[in-house]
Parts: C-alpha cells; sequence; structure tokens
C-alpha cells in the first residue's frame, strides 16, 4: 500500500520559487571586478537567471549540455547556478587555481558548451586557446564598459543577457536530473567528475539546514568565503535562499584579509564559511590590527582539520564559535558537523575545545563505517581505527564518465580515503588521508595530531607532517613550520611542545623552517608536493 501523498519532485527550482515568493527583498551583496559593493536581491538575482536561461536556449544550450564557469563568488554566478540547472542544464564549475594541463582535460572530458568567465580569470583560459574544441561561446563576466582589453572580441555577460524577456517556462524535471558537475582536484592521476542531481542537492540543502548541522535561518547574513567553484560552496547557494538568510559574497577577495573584515563587520555577518587557511590568515590580520569581530557568532570551517587553538582563538579573542565539518565533493560535500548537544554544552571549555576540533556526529543523510584491511567492520569505540566509507542520497555512485572506480567496489557504500574511529557517542575522529598517514615501525603516526598540536605552539603559524623514508623504521615524520612574523622559535622549542602531548617514539625526527606551504586549488596543504621536496633526505633538517 502507497501513502496518499503527493509525487511532487525534489527539484532546485523550488529553492528558487519559493524563495522568490517569500524571501524576495532578501539581500545578495557582492564584491566583483566592477563593483567593489554591490546590492541585489534574491527576486532580482531570479529575474536575471529567466532572462539568463532565454539567452542560453537562443545560443543552442540543450538539456544535458555542460556549461562551465571559471569564477569567483558573486552574484551573477548565482544567476549561472540557477538558470543553467533548472532549465536541464549542468553548471559545470572549474576551479581556476588548476594548472592549465589540468582544465584541459576536464573542460573536454566534461565536453564543456559554453564558458562564462570572470575578466580577472581571464589569464587563466589564455593557455587553454584552441585546445577546447566542443567550447562554442566564451563569455565574460562584466558589462560592455568594463570589458579589459585582455578580453578582446568576447561577449560580456550583460550583452549577452541584454533584450531577453524575463519570463520563462521552466521544465518539469525529473528530479534525479543532472544539476552541477564538479571534479576533484585530482593529486592522483586524472581529476575525477562528480554528477550531482536535483534531488541529492535538494536533499543536500535540507541537511545543511538542520540547526544542529549549519543551523541556518532568515536571522542570519552569510558570508560565504568557501569558492562557489568547490564543491557548490558546501550547498550555501541552496540553503541559505531556502532559509531565507542575507548572502555575502567577496568575489575575487576570497583571500584578502582586510576585505574579509570589512565585510563580516561592514555587513553584521553572523556566520562565515571557509577553510582553515583563510581562518589563519584572517586572525593574523586582526591581531595584528587589533580589530575584533563585531556580529559574527559562529564560523563553518571544512576542507582539512581545524587547529585547536584555531578554535580558541576564535572563542577567547572574539566570542565566535566554531563549528568544524567534514566531508568531501563526492558527498555534496557534507558529511558531519561538530555541534554540541545539550550535555557537552555543559562541559568545561577546554573539554568543548577538544570535541568542536573533531570532525563531529554525522546528520541524517550520511551513513558511516569504518572498516579493517579486511573489510571488516570495525566497532564505534573510539579506539578501533580503519577506512572509512559512506553512503546517502547526496554521496555519488560514481563518476562521471569513468566506469571503473575502486572506491564504489564495495556496493552502496563509497570509501572516502580517511582513516577515522568513531566514538561510541557518534563523533567522528579523522585520524589520517590514508595516503597522509606515517607509519614508523609498523605503528602509525598521524600527520593531523602532530600538525594540530604544533599548531598550538605561540610562535607557529601553519605545520604540516610528513614521513620521510628510514632505513630501519621504513618512514619516520619530519614537521615543516611556517612560524609567526616576526618570530624565530627554537626547534627545540616545538619538539619539547609536542613532546608534552605525543610518545617519544611518535615525536618528529626534524622540524624544518619553510617560508610558507604549498596549496593545493581547494586551499589544502599539498603533501603531495612537500614529499616530493622532503621526502628522501633529512640533510636540510634543523633538528
Amino acid at each position: 500500500m502507497h501513502g496518499l501523498m503527493m509525487d511532487s519532485p525534489l527539484l532546485i527550482t523550488e529553492i528558487m520559487r519559493f524563495a522568490d515568493r517569500n524571501y524576495a527583498d532578501r539581500e545578495i551583496v557582492s564584491v566583483t571586478f566592477d563593483n567593489p559593493r554591490h546590492r541585489t536581491t534574491w527576486s532580482e538575482v531570479f529575474r536575471r537567471a529567466r532572462r539568463l536561461a532565454n539567452a542560453l536556449k537562443a545560443a543552442g544550450v540543450k538539456p544535458g549540455d555542460r556549461i562551465a564557469t571559471i569564477a569567483w563568488n558573486d552574484y551573477r554566478h548565482l544567476e549561472l547556478y540557477y538558470a543553467v540547472s533548472c532549465m536541464g542544464a549542468v553548471v559545470h564549475t572549474l576551479n581556476p587555481r588548476l594548472f592549465p594541463e589540468q582544465l584541459e582535460y576536464i573542460a573536454n572530458h566534461a565536453e564543456d558548451k559554453l564558458i562564462f568567465i570572470d575578466p580577472t580569470l581571464l589569464p587563466v583560459l589564455a593557455p587553454l586557446a584552441g585546445k577546447l574544441p566542443t567550447v562554442e561561446k566564451v563569455v565574460v563576466m562584466t558589462d560592455a564598459a568594463a570589458m579589459p582589453a585582455a578580453a578582446g572580441t568576447l561577449t560580456d555577460y550583460e550583452s549577452f543577457i541584454a533584450g531577453q524577456p524575463d519570463t520563462f517556462d521552466w521544465p518539469e524535471l525529473d528530479e534525479r536530473t543532472a544539476s552541477s558537475l564538479c571534479y576533484t582536484s585530482g593529486t592522483t592521476g586524472h581529476p575525477k567528475g562528480v554528477l550531482y542531481s536535483h534531488r541529492s542537492t535538494v536533499l543536500h540543502a535540507y541537511g545543511g539546514s538542520l540547526v544542529d548541522s549549519m543551523g541556518l535561518s532568515s536571522g542570519d547574513t552569510v558570508l560565504a568565503v568557501v569558492p562557489m567553484f568547490h564543491a557548490n560552496a558546501w550547498g550555501l547557494p541552496y540553503n541559505v535562499p531556502m532559509t531565507g538568510a542575507r548572502l555575502v559574497l567577496p568575489g575575487p577577495k576570497m583571500g584578502d584579509a582586510a576585505t574579509l573584515t570589512q565585510l563580516l563587520n561592514g555587513e553584521g555577518v553572523t556566520l562565515a564559511a571557509a577553510v582553515p587557511t583563510v581562518w589563519t590568515m584572517l586572525l593574523h590580520h586582526l591581531d595584528q590590527t587589533g580589530t575584533k569581530l563585531q556580529t559574527l557568532k559562529r564560523t563553518i570551517i571544512g576542507g582539512s582539520a581545524v587547529p585547536l587553538q584555531m578554535i580558541k582563538d576564535f572563542r577567547d579573542k572574539h566570542g565566535v564559535t566554531v563549528v568544524q565539518g567534514w566531508g568531501m565533493t563526492e558527498m555534496s560535500p557534507l558529511g558531519t558537523v561538530s555541534t554540541l548537544r545539550p550535555e557537552q554544552e555543559a562541559l568545561p571549555p577546554e573539554e568543548q575545545a577538544l570535541l568542536r576540533a573533531k570532525a563531529g556526529h554525522g546528520i541524517f543523510g550520511v551513513s558511516m563505517k569504518i572498516v579493517d584491511d579486511a573489510g571488516r567492520e570495525l566497532p564505534w569505540d573510539g579506539a578501533s581505527s580503519g577506512e572509512l566509507k559512506v553512503r546517502g542520497p547526496w554521496v555519488c555512485s560514481g563518476y562521471f564518465r569513468i566506469e571503473d572506480s575502486p572506491a564504489h567496489s564495495e556496493p552502496g557504500w563509497f570509501a572516502t580515503g580517511d582513516v577515522a574511529m568513531i566514538h561510541p557517542n557518534g563523533f567522528l575522529q579523522i585520524t589520517d588521508r590514508a595516503k597522509d598517514v606515517i607509519k614508523s615501525g609498523g605503528e602509525w603516526i598521524s600527520s593531523v595530531d602532530l600538525e594540530n598540536c604544533a599548531c598550538g605552539h605561540a610562535e607557529v603559524l601553519m605545520a604540516a607532517a610528513i614521513g620521510v623514508r628510514h632505513p630501519k623504521w621504513d618512514e619516520r615524520p619530519i614537521l615543516l613550520v611556517v612560524p609567526r612574523p616576526g618570530c624565530t622559535p627554537a626547534p627545540e622549542s616545538i619538539i619539547a611542545h609536542l613532546a608534552l602531548h605525543f610518545a617519544k617514539w611518535q615525536l618528529p625526527d626534524a622540524v624544518v623552517f619553510v617560508e610558507a606551504l604549498p596549496m593545493t586549488a581547494t586551499g589544502k596543504i599539498n603533501k603531495r608536493s612537500l614529499r616530493e621536496s622532503y621526502g628522501q633526505t633529512l640533510m636540510n633538517a634543523q633538528v
């Protein structure tokens, strides 16, 4: 027997219609190439999305076509998110921080038909001239008056949509219709495409809006620093209009601490989302200028492990609660969040901080398990460690145009590549990436734990631990450290700090000071690059 409920498909189109009717006047603030503080509303964004959909249709875009963006976070990118997906095509966000060879592979593998590009990113596209045979048109995301000389004869965005009607008959799509496409960063082998659906996107937006998840509401002003070119900006372009929140988009200034500070305080931001490297930069800027965060209440941090010291600095210096999130591109990306339960909020502040430093508890929609090398499921006892696998309606079942995926070898599950343990209370603790864990004399050493502890040293700004070859122990850890500006920490001081928390055999054999750490295209520390540079020898070590 079936229930007598309407079978209404879960479509991104319905998010648009709902926000347009219920939150029409809520504001979107953008930093753009042609306007340092552009202001619009959800109603105007969706009106322009209808004009854009008509322009795309006139340009020959058909259902299923891939429409690429190379763009920052701003209102025009938001219009593309809705116009492309809701007309039945696929918005394909290209990461401008990738190498030209990777971008060429991705665009050709996806067979992109059109490319929309921010004017500041035209140099990214230049090396690909003549190498993208399926691309029929490139549109520059500005108006005619602001077109840079580098754009040549390319069409500007405003001219592209000019004269188009602001009504559009959105199709009634199957909820499983593909909506967007994002490729993994490809640290090993070619990047792999994750193809999201309308259904997965809507469900992910629901999950991210839960109070014990990101906890968005119409009373929030959200600063989305996490890029729209990666994993759909963690779902914020969807759950912000779903909940009626106000949205602030930093455009090309997402890496500028002074601009972020102005946006945070000037726009009354209550919730912000970014990777740890961005907040490391921001906290340093706030310390140097003596500026306080005036309205921010909480920040969602993901992408890599959040150092315990960062959680304490946000709390003690600015009264901001850190909510750590864990997930992957393949998971849309949300998997767990470190919001606390009532009994945990009654714990002393230091114990709360330790809980927030974990990856957090699961949210409804994602199932998790850890398995040993033989694939046997391990208990949630806070001690057993194994490979983490997940499944759920917003977890990918395979990669775009790739038939064989080892990560999907167990039917119904996705192998994340993370090594983790799960505590009896359901809190996930990521021990390491499988490729980053250090194996010394048959024992595992967590690079994540070493890095987070090192960042608690008063003179350490950033740290990365990697394994280097050792003739006796197979691998030994070394620690690469970026000192805080104006500081010259002694290696012995850092080792002594670590020795308070780790056994002697777990301590790094060397501390190497560097001016900066290499970053991946998604803002994570590039361990692969560090292993290539430092993985063969300890000759340059300072301890």
